[in-house]
């Protein structure tokens, strides 16, 4: 089955910009055109850009989202290529996961502390 972009966005929560500046930004290389030029895409694809906009929200740049597409497209002979830029990549979101988890340590240290009877003393001292 063969899915328009307007379908594709309201599948996906994209907007039909988003899609076409992935597509310009070469991460849609494996998108085939209809007969009218018109953008159609398969369940295989769909599975493919669910990928991006993990990899895209976990901070990967397009550059790199772009390398990883094009090792898919080159085929079962990059699987270990892809394992080391996805290997690398999980290793940039597992530290920023831990800083995060700091600063939320952090703000809850600082509401708990807002949150005491004696807070406006607290507060003056920071």
């Amino acid at each position: 089955m063969a899915y328009s972009i307007q379908t594709v966005a309201q599948k996906t929560g994209l907007t039909i910009s988003t899609l076409r500046f992935y597509d310009k930004a070469g991460l849609l290389p494996f998108v085939a055109r209809d007969a009218s030029g018109y953008r159609a895409f398969t369940d295989g694809d769909l599975a493919l850009l669910h990928t991006i906009v993990c990899l895209k929200s976990t901070g990967m740049k397009i550059a790199d989202i772009r390398r990883y597409i094009e090792l898919v497209m080159a085929g079962p002979t990059t699987a270990e290529a892809r394992r080391a830029l996805l290997s690398g990549h999980r290793e940039q979101v597992i530290a920023k996961q831990q800083e995060i988890a700091h600063s939320l340590a952090e703000i809850d240290y600082k509401l708990a502390m807002y949150a005491s009877p004696d807070a406006e003393t607290k507060v003056a001292h920071e």
